[in-house]
């Protein structure tokens, strides 16, 4: 008989679309679905902890309904997936791959360890459209802006994504399993995950529904309609790419369907999975991009890197005294998402008009979002701060009024998350009460707050701080 193969599973919590469960299923023998809980795991910020809690229960009650199940350890990978294999006698260990730093370097040294121990050891690929390094430029190296990334994969092949398998084959005997609840991957969101959970639909169905959705009804009009906060307008893929629940392939035919069939929308559509994998590509050859600032001579800009700042304060809580930055930063932790054109707004707000630094911004969203992903996010940031690939010039900077009377003209974004001034507020405005740490000592009651800083006002700060950031560099140069 085949030996078992242990199918470690990460971020592609999904059946359709799944090269390394197709493969271990073509292999013969049982198939031991794994999920590790280790040191990647653990640091995870408490959203998108709770979004991972949330997709491996639908995950596990799908492979029950096949007739497998979803085995949970907790520990150094290498050191579980030894142990997985002494318990089940697996001959083989399959994965699809990740790409951010972290994950390459564990997963580099699991390779070479199981390899050394006589296993069949294969990676497969399956959580980006096009591998990193498989899009050079002509010169052989690696796209450093966006518009030439996507002439040169626009037009390129992309597979039809594969059909879930009909059987899992099951052991005679499964190893045993961590109790998903004794992890208490919801724990870090206190009394706010009850309230993210009714904001949440999680698994694979939910993804698959949601995309038919968004081709049949909203891709048409998707390039005018995807800025308008109040509108339910875009895809919502992002959850769902972020916990492998849907492939980006997915998206990616429905998308290239939608074109065929003449709607207008989709072309901008395929040009925004195309900008998420850009943001891997990048991640991939230049990591600096998770951490530091992309353009080295931006080492030197002033931001001000105080995370307890009382200005930086009033940002995460929603209290800065604009609208719609505040509406914004409240939708994030009342649903763990934000739209779009908020984001940039709120991020715009934060680095100039604050001259906070950008790292502050970009590590609030790695602990609010559920769609949080380290390359989409650190690039985001970075693209709005100025110090990223493909950048906003910096004297861009997002008046979120002007911005608020554009997209938000009927003030249904504002009033859908702002409880103040409002004699009867909404349940959306007042979950974010239920959300909070009582330490913030916030109610809807609270007269609206008062603005920290004139837009304007702040604007012209940030022109003057990077005109004197670029004479002194200029200066250095000659």
């Amino acid at each position: 008989m085949t030996t078992p193969t242990l199918l470690w599973l990460r971020r592609d919590l999904r059946l359709s679309d799944h090269a390394a469960l197709e493969a271990a299923v073509a292999r013969g023998g049982p198939v031991i679905p794994v999920y590790i809980r280790d040191h990647l795991t653990d640091a995870l910020g408490a959203a998108p902890k709770q979004r991972l809690d949330m997709a491996l229960e639908v995950f596990a009650e799908t492979l029950e309904a096949k007739g497998s199940r979803l085995i949970l350890r907790a520990g150094p990978a290498r050191e579980v997936l030894e142990d997985l294999v002494r318990e089940t006698g697996a001959g083989a260990v399959y994965w699809q791959r990740l790409h951010d730093p972290q994950a390459v370097e564990r997963d580099t040294r699991v390779k070479s360890a199981l390899k050394d121990a006589g296993l069949e050891v294969r990676s497969f690929p399956g959580q980006l459209l096009f591998e990193p390094w498989g899009v050079a430029t002509g010169q052989g190296g690696y796209y450093r802006v966006f518009t030439p990334y996507w002439r040169a994969v626009k037009d390129r092949a992309v597979p039809e994504p594969l059909a879930a398998p009909a059987d899992l084959p099951a052991p005679a005997r499964w190893p045993g399993s961590d109790r998903r609840a004794d992890w208490a991957l919801s724990a870090p969101m206190r009394r706010g995950a009850a309230v993210l959970r009714a904001h949440v639909a999680a698994g694979e169905a939910a993804a698959l529904t949601r995309l038919a959705t968004f081709a049949r009804d909203r891709i048409a009009r998707y390039a005018e309609d995807r800025d308008l906060p109040a509108e339910d307008a875009t895809s919502d893929m992002s959850q769902y790419l972020t916990t492998g629940e849907i492939s980006p392939r997915r998206c990616w035919h429905a998308g290239l369907r939608a074109r065929a069939a003449g709607k207008p929308g989709a072309e901008t559509f395929l040009k925004e999975l195309a900008w998420r994998e850009f943001a891997a590509h990048l991640a991939w050859h230049s990591p600096e991009l998770l951490s530091d600032n992309w353009r080295p001579e931006w080492r030197d800009f002033p931001w001000d890197a105080n995370p307890e700042r009382p200005e930086v304060l009033a940002w995460k809580q929603g209290r800065t005294g604009i609208p719609f930055v505040d509406a914004a930063m409240r939708e994030l932790y009342v649903t763990g998402r934000m739209h779009n054109r908020a984001r940039m707004i709120v991020a715009s707000y934060l680095t100039k008009n604050l001259l906070a630094h950008w790292k502050i911004g970009c590590d609030w969203f790695a602990d609010t979002l559920v769609d949080w992903d380290p390359a989409s996010n650190a690039m985001g940031w970075q693209w709005v701060a100025g110090s990223g690939p493909d950048a906003a010039p910096y004297f861009r900077v997002f008046n979120p009024e002007t911005q608020a009377e554009k997209f938000d003209p009927d003030r249904i974004y504002r009033r859908r998350w702002l409880a103040e001034g409002q004699a009867q507020p909404p349940d959306t405005a007042l979950a974010f009460y239920q959300a909070i740490p009582r330490s913030w000592q916030l109610a809807p009651s609270d007269p609206p707050p008062t603005p920290r800083e004139d837009p304007k006002r702040g604007r012209q700060r940030a022109l003057d701080a990077y005109q004197t950031f670029r004479a002194a560099r200029e200066e250095a140069a000659d």
